[in-house]
């Protein structure tokens, strides 16, 4: 076990530090999907993510986790204990 261990950085996220990943996540849609090229002037800017953040909010676009609790303590188990 403590192979494992050794493998693992452990660092302090607050308890209610998630809200901060989905803001990342949003603006890297954003800049990914709105702001991919040049832009002139601050209120192109400003039209653009507007627009943008209208569409997915009209969407009701979510951000899905990738992995279950349980998915990712099997998936460690099966990478470094079986290997």
């Amino acid at each position: 076990m403590a192979r494992v261990r050794d493998h693992f950085e452990f660092v302090y996220t607050s308890k209610h530090g998630s809200w901060l990943n989905m803001a990342e996540i949003e603006l890297n849609v954003m800049i990914g999907q709105y702001l991919n090229r040049r832009v002139g002037c601050p209120a192109e800017v400003e039209t653009t993510v507007s627009a943008g953040q209208t569409y997915r909010n009209n969407f009701e676009a979510k951000i899905a986790e990738p992995f279950t609790t349980w998915q990712s303590t099997h998936q460690t188990y099966v990478y470094y204990i079986r290997h």
